[in-house]
């Protein structure tokens, strides 16, 4: 009986601890979304824009303020390159 009791009070926990991490996931793509959109809102091609952005905020978890430069804010994000050594977040 003991046993039964033990598997279900770490199963319990386990489900609990699950679900908190999908809540944060949730709530870090919703971040990212909506600072992307902010940062890519005077974008030419703002689906690319949106993407690569997207890429960079769940990586480095910030995005720099303004819809361009401000870069100093986020090193990460400022730092994050493409194949060709060239700079991959907007």
């Amino acid at each position: 009986m003991k046993m039964k009791l033990g598997f279900a009070n770490v199963l319990l926990v386990c489900l609990v601890l699950s679900s908190s991490f999908l809540e944060i996931s949730m709530a870090g793509s919703g971040f990212c979304d909506s600072k992307c959109a902010q940062r890519c809102a005077k974008a030419g091609v703002k689906d690319r824009c949106l993407k690569f952005c997207g890429i960079c905020c769940e990586k480095c978890k910030c995005v720099p303020s303004g819809t361009y430069g401000n870069k100093h804010e986020c090193p990460c994000y400022r730092d994050l390159k493409n194949s060709k050594g060239k700079g991959k977040c907007p």
